[in-house]
């Protein structure tokens, strides 16, 4: 059964703080999904490092697992410090929202909380506070639990999301008031049908971003820091073969079976990212153009028939157009460019992962060629762009829903804030997430300006130097989620 609320003109005020709501929101999740995917790169990355110390037992990879648990906390922290605030946006700014959905997506996000955070962050506080007390086996198992964690807790948060965009396993209480989506099945909330091939894109986007981060700094050693060069190549010895992988995986496999998903599930939102307007027999593919929305019109280069084939397996296939729609997309044009760019981007990633492979594998000439490690350095940033992007065409392609087909976006607002409260606190957030990324950029610059610590160096202090405002944050995340729990 569904429920499509019925979207009401409340006002020019309204629409205000709705439109402010939604800025609020967009800038708070674009800048925490900078770190979760690095989470579960880095913590993927890290297991292989203490694998290679665990079977080779080489001192430098004892010292690179000590250096990059350092970084893992500072990501983690900003994980943390970023992400803890959404949840109190959903009750906030999207009280409706929260009121009638909350048996389904509150239920899944308390579990984040409890099966999966506390389940990271203990062994994160284990290898930080205690790590040159553990010996290797110890340190293996903590690293293996740590990226555990990283995906459990993912995986929760996908599944919830994947809920928002194709919902099932639910059904619409109308009594007692006020009307609410119930669940039914709760392995039907967790197998909605488009949760599987997002979490598989999403996990391979992240293994790519923590593959490129370890090359980066790899790289940057190679080239500016002689005195870690050494310990660059041996981390670049594990990073340049699994980014090859994962980019070219995420390309070729689970990027485009995520988009086979899209045209299954949410047409309209294929629409959208390809800016087909009207219904078509062997639709085409645009590799770059521009929509406009007032015009209904879409131009730019296209490959003729090529989408057709891509969502449907057939040349001639059927594609529906956005004005096929009872209900269009009212973002038609943004998520065409995010999507646009995020293929662009990570197309172009491909070629430089295969030629990266010759010099590396076969000419053994990689470390020559300074234009590719400066490439190299660069690949973390290019990945991040790539995750943001992709993130931008889940979301904005799904408007003007919140709940896809279910409830409206315009209908999920709290009813009682205003716009000026929601400038007020947007202005809030832009200062103090600027002073973060200061924070965030500062603290990173100087772990690896300074490098991994002579072994003896490590042996003798704790691992963890950390400041006390970033530890703190570690406890209030655990407060938040017991909150939430309650």
């Amino acid at each position: 059964m569904s429920l499509k609320p019925k979207h009401t003109n409340r006002g020019v005020g309204r629409l205000d703080a709705e439109l402010l709501a939604r800025l609020q929101f967009t800038l708070t999740i674009s800048y925490h999904f900078i770190f979760p995917p690095l989470s579960m790169g880095l913590g993927l990355m890290l297991l292989f490092i203490s694998g290679m110390y665990l079977r080779t037992k080489d001192p430098k990879w004892r010292r690179l697992s000590f250096f990059w648990v350092k970084i893992y906390g500072i990501v983690f922290a900003m994980g943390v410090a970023t992400g803890v605030v959404m949840e109190f946006e959903f009750g906030m700014n999207w009280a409706e929202y929260s009121r009638f959905v909350g048996n389904i997506f509150g239920s899944l996000l308390a579990a984040e909380g409890v099966f999966a955070f506390f389940l990271e962050g203990a062994f994160l506080g284990l290898m930080l506070f205690g790590g040159n007390r553990l010996g290797p086996r110890m340190w293996f198992l903590a690293s293996f639990m740590v990226a555990l964690g990283a995906h459990f807790s993912a995986l929760w948060i996908v599944m919830a999301n994947s809920w928002m965009q194709t919902p099932a396993g639910f059904e619409i209480q109308e009594f007692p008031k006020p009307t609410r989506a119930v669940m039914t099945d709760f392995w039907e909330v967790v197998f909605t049908p488009s949760f599987i091939p997002r979490i598989l894109h999403v996990f391979f986007a992240s293994w790519t971003a923590g593959a490129a981060f370890l090359a980066s700094v790899s790289a940057y050693y190679i080239l500016r820091k002689k005195e870690f060069a050494d310990l660059g190549k041996a981390a670049l010895s594990i990073a340049l073969p699994l980014f090859i992988l994962f980019a070219v995986a995420n390309a070729f496999i689970f990027g485009p079976e995520s988009a086979r998903s899209v045209a299954e599930t949410q047409p309209s939102k294929l629409a959208a990212m390809e800016g087909i307007w009207e219904t078509e027999d062997g639709a085409p593919m645009y590799l770059f153009g521009w929509v406009d929305e007032e015009a209904g019109t879409t131009t730019g280069l296209a490959v003729p028939n090529m989408l057709s084939f891509l969502a449907v397996g057939d040349l001639n296939g059927t594609v529906e157009g956005i004005n096929s729609f009872e209900t269009p997309p009212t973002a038609a044009n943004l998520t065409f460019q995010s999507y646009h760019f995020m293929i662009a981007l990570g197309m172009a990633m491909v070629p430089f992962a295969l030629l990266a492979a010759v010099l590396w594998f076969w000419k053994r000439k990689l470390l020559e060629y300074r234009w590719a490690l400066w490439i190299l350095v660069s690949s973390v940033f290019v990945s991040i762009a790539i995750i943001i992007a992709g993130w931008w065409v889940t979301e904005f392609g799904r408007q003007p829903w919140i709940v896809y087909e279910l409830m409206l976006t315009a209908d999920a607002i709290s009813p009682v804030v205003s716009a000026e409260e929601i400038i007020v606190s947007l202005g809030g957030f832009v200062l103090i997430y600027a002073l973060l990324m200061v924070l965030f950029l500062y603290l990173l610059n100087a772990k690896i300006q300074h490098g991994p610590a002579p072994l003896e160096e490590i042996e003798s202090k704790p691992v963890s130097e950390l400041p006390d405002t970033l530890r703190g944050i570690f406890a209030a995340r655990g407060e938040g989620k017991e909150k939430m729990t309650r």
